[in-house]
């Protein structure tokens, strides 16, 4: 089967309040993985969690071709590499003193021929841009999210309005030597985008701005859009850090990635 072409941005930025950055991004286009990941602890902990979770899931790709065969596979290989990293997080935690209680979100993404297979922990997100619509592939690991779910709010907005935090995660990274992590397999079709990224830049730029952004890149280089993204949540407070990677696709490549 003929690839796609395939093209990648990313962007990892502090942010306008926060004294370091405790988010962590590995994208590399040649072997095809996006992981994006969000620090949480005290100190320093939640940088360590964040690279160390990165750094981990990153390694299983460099090691195992598993995700390159068969949506399928690549589905089962994304959910044991962030099984890996979310051992690696607990166990050192459990190591250091002053790295208790450190966590992380994920959300990674691999790349085949004609799919994306993708998994995640916690509330960094997936979106896909397919014909003007911006669609979240992902659904946030967090106590707003679960009430909306259960019908006690119709939306995030009135659950936000009754006080209920939006940065309260049910699951992440960490938190437990065993973690049950969300999955699934997206088909590629040429034009679309998908933006990978951290609470950063969802609790900062509203969707229907993201989607202006992503759409207005078409016909131009992706780069100018992670910065554009970037530059508008800083714009808007840049309370936390901003942290994204973009793959857009093209059309069949008669090269074998």
């Amino acid at each position: 089967m003929t690839a796609h072409t395939l093209e990648y941005a990313w962007r990892t930025d502090r942010g306008r309040v926060r004294k370091g950055n405790e988010d962590a991004v590995a994208v590399d286009p040649v072997l095809g993985f996006l992981i994006v990941a969000d620090g949480i602890g005290g100190a320093r902990a939640g940088e360590v969690a964040s690279a160390l979770a990165a750094e981990v899931i990153a390694k299983r790709f460099r090691e195992d071709m598993a995700h390159r065969l068969h949506p399928d596979a690549a589905k089962d290989f994304v959910e044991t590499a962030i099984q890996d990293a979310n051992g690696a997080v607990w166990t050192l935690s459990q190591a250091e003193p002053d790295l208790s209680g450190m966590g992380t979100t994920v959300v990674v993404g691999a790349v085949g021929d004609d799919w994306l297979a993708f998994g995640y922990v916690g509330d960094s997100r997936l979106y896909r841009l397919r014909e003007g619509r911006l669609e979240p592939l992902s659904r946030d690991h967090s106590f707003i999210q679960e009430v909306v779910d259960q019908g006690f709010f119709s939306t995030r907005e009135d659950a936000r309005r009754y006080g209920i935090g939006a940065n309260i995660l049910t699951r992440a990274l960490g938190s437990s030597p065993k973690v049950k992590v969300s999955c699934g397999v997206a088909d590629l079709a040429c034009g679309d985008i998908f933006l990978f990224c951290t609470d950063g830049l969802t609790g900062m730029v509203p969707e229907d701005w993201l989607c202006q952004v992503l759409t207005a890149s078409f016909g131009n280089d992706l780069e100018p859009a992670a910065e554009a993204l970037v530059r508008l949540a800083n714009e808007r407070g840049g309370n936390d850090n901003i942290t994204l990677a973009l793959l857009r696709v093209g059309g069949p490549s008669t090269e074998s990635r």
